[in-house]
């Protein structure tokens, strides 16, 4: 079902908004934010990365950034009950923080350094998850939370976990949501 505008829907914008008036002024970054949230959640058709598996990681990027509408709009999307529900609850729960975290190479940036939790998927709920989704949740808390920190063994790890290149582009864009 597609989504009339998801900025709007987001950000709670109403047809007599101020910031209603500001959007309309960008039509076309209206539009084109709107199809990127179409390519990437409503795909058709969906290829690569399963719908279910791109709102479970959108989930739990709205949850560690404590989006709540973002979080309602996905766990909707999502339509999650029970275990799977409880499980990205506990998750979130696991992987907040207040990053960003990481370190520059040697430079004037690496007075910005800070170090910071890194998060892996608890051993108690892997098996809820299946065999790809906990490394992508990995990984887009490393996008979250550690961005400069992300390096080719990151990926490694998405492609040891079953995800392809494509799979990763697509990740990738998910955690970002």
């Amino acid at each position: 079902m597609a989504t009339a505008d998801i900025i709007d829907e987001l950000a709670g914008v109403a047809d007599n908004d101020r910031m209603k008036a500001l959007r309309d002024q960008r039509p076309k970054a209206r539009v084109n934010a709107q199809k990127s949230y179409e390519a990437l959640f409503e795909p058709s058709p969906p290829r690569g990365v399963i719908l279910q598996e791109r709102n479970v990681i959108a989930v739990f990027v709205a949850g560690l950034h404590r989006d709540a509408p973002a979080l309602a709009h996905y766990q909707r999307a999502l339509g999650a009950t029970g275990v799977l529900a409880s499980v990205l609850d506990e998750e979130i729960a696991r992987g907040a923080a207040a990053g960003p975290y990481g370190r520059y190479p040697e430079g004037p940036l690496s007075t910005e350094n800070r170090e910071g939790p890194s998060y892996q998927v608890s051993t108690s709920n892997r098996d809820a998850l299946g065999a790809r989704l906990p490394a992508a949740l990995e990984h887009a808390h490393l996008l979250v939370f550690h961005p400069r920190d992300a390096d080719p063994r990151a990926l490694k790890a998405l492609r040891d976990a079953g995800w392809s290149t494509t799979d990763v582009v697509t990740l990738s864009r998910s955690s970002r949501s």
